[in-house]
């Protein structure tokens, strides 16, 4: 299908129409699976695989130890470089491996004890099993990604994306249908085994242009410049996923299984949304802003972004609001109907961080550490504390409007911190 022409002269809209297209089967997959689980596990089984979901998003971070942007930057940068590219695909190799051996004995004998800690149950030890013989391959999918985002090769990407969500969405009703919950927890374990088949098959062969697999060797000579990149994952990845681990188990504890299971269904909406938007960050915004040098560039590209991007956010969000109760319907059942009053914050929220994002990734971009941990550790602090304290006065949604105040609060400092490269003369950033 031929797109119009005023997208195909607009790289953002280039992307994230053929990523939409992508989502938008994803979306629907979703759909089935989020109404299946709904449906054959309750909100007590949401609950339970919001809870195994990040953990394979703190695993995604840990087992290359956060070098997702690190990769995605310096193979923008270093396309065509390859003594470079060699040093850098060394060092991940050092860091997957120690990573993948440590987590691995973790994850393997100490299975029942994340099983009790996230479940209240040892029933699920083989879970956490499962996913320690699956950590090498979180590992090399993560890492690889990352070539693929810094090449800007959004075509294999959306089609990685597609089939390898397919394949997952297949295993994970299948299971479903002959184990049950537990059938679909074993399901999201063994989830990234999938993903790194299909990502092999079909980017393969390009990725040999870029990794030197015979050259690779056992040092570390990228370390200093990955190292505030595994800083940066550390914050936004680990720690944002532990915060929402614990606001879960703290509504499970104060109030009951059922309402932590409609705030899990809440965040799998958003984040089935989000999902237009979380690509357009790794395929175009981050590999661009490691390119641009000046501050009129920078404002030239966010007024670029902005003016592309935000009108289709908005109005996109304002149908999800007025389509709230439809959409509950569909996806869940008629006991997360309560969930409806979680949408207007969740979305407010979601598009302020949005707004906040495309600011703060010049952060990454530019390796400024400092200020990345700094506004996100602040921003994470407020969300843990309004959370918590909103929760005794709002209840479940108390903890909703706690993520639209803290995001507020992110926004305000992140503006703050690149204040001087908004005003002023052009000087180099």
């Amino acid at each position: 299908m031929k797109l119009p022409k005023f997208i195909r002269n607009n790289l953002i809209l280039k992307i994230t129409s053929l990523n939409s297209l992508v989502v938008g089967a994803r979306l629907l997959m979703s759909l089935v699976v989020q109404k299946l689980l709904a449906e054959y596990t309750g909100q007590a089984g949401i609950a339970k695989v919001g809870q195994l979901r990040n953990i394979s998003s703190i695993l995604m971070s840990l087992t290359s130890l956060g070098t997702f942007n690190g990769v995605v930057k310096y193979v923008s940068e270093y396309k065509s470089d390859q003594k470079n590219l060699l040093k850098l695909f060394s060092t991940l190799y050092v860091f997957s491996f120690t990573a993948s051996v440590v987590l691995f004995f973790i994850l393997f004998f100490g299975a029942s004890y994340f099983s009790h800690k996230l479940f209240l149950s040892d029933t699920y030890a083989v879970v956490f099993k499962l996913m320690a013989v699956a950590v090498p391959f979180i590992s090399m999918n993560r890492i690889f990604s990352g070539v693929i985002n810094g090449i800007s090769d959004y075509k294999k990407h959306t089609k990685i994306e597609f089939i390898s969500h397919f394949l997952a969405a297949v295993l994970l009703l299948v299971s479903l249908y002959f184990y049950s919950l537990k059938g679909v927890l074993v399901a999201i374990a063994l989830t990234p085994i999938i993903q790194f088949a299909v990502l092999i098959i079909i980017f393969g062969k390009l990725l040999k242009d870029y990794v030197d697999f015979k050259s690779i060797t056992f040092k570390i000579p990228f370390l200093k410049q990955l190292l505030g990149f595994t800083a940066m994952s550390f914050v936004a990845t680990v720690l944002s996923n532990y915060v929402e681990i614990d606001l879960r188990t703290l509504i499970l504890d104060r109030i009951s299984e059922a309402e932590a299971g409609s705030w899990t269904a809440m965040n799998s909406i958003s984040k089935i949304y989000m999902q237009f938007l979380i690509a357009i960050f790794s395929l175009y915004i981050l590999p661009k802003y490691a390119t641009i040098n000046t501050s009129f560039e920078f404002r030239i590209e966010i007024k670029k972004i902005y003016t592309s991007l935000v009108p289709l956010v908005f109005i996109g969000m304002v149908l999800v609001y007025v389509l709230r109760n439809v959409l509950i319907e569909v996806i869940f059942t008629d006991a997360f109907m309560g969930m409806a009053i979680l949408f207007k914050w969740q979305l407010a929220g979601d598009f302020v961080r949005f707004i906040a994002n495309v600011l703060s990734y010049q952060f990454l971009a530019k390796k400024q550490i400092k200020y990345f941990v700094s506004t996100q550790l602040i921003g994470l602090a407020m969300y843990y504390v309004f959370g918590r304290y909103y929760l005794s006065s709002f209840g479940t949604e108390g903890v909703v409007m706690a993520l639209f105040v803290s995001n507020l609060i992110y926004l305000g400092i992140v503006f703050f911190v690149l204040r001087n490269t908004f005003f002023g003369k052009n000087r180099d950033i």
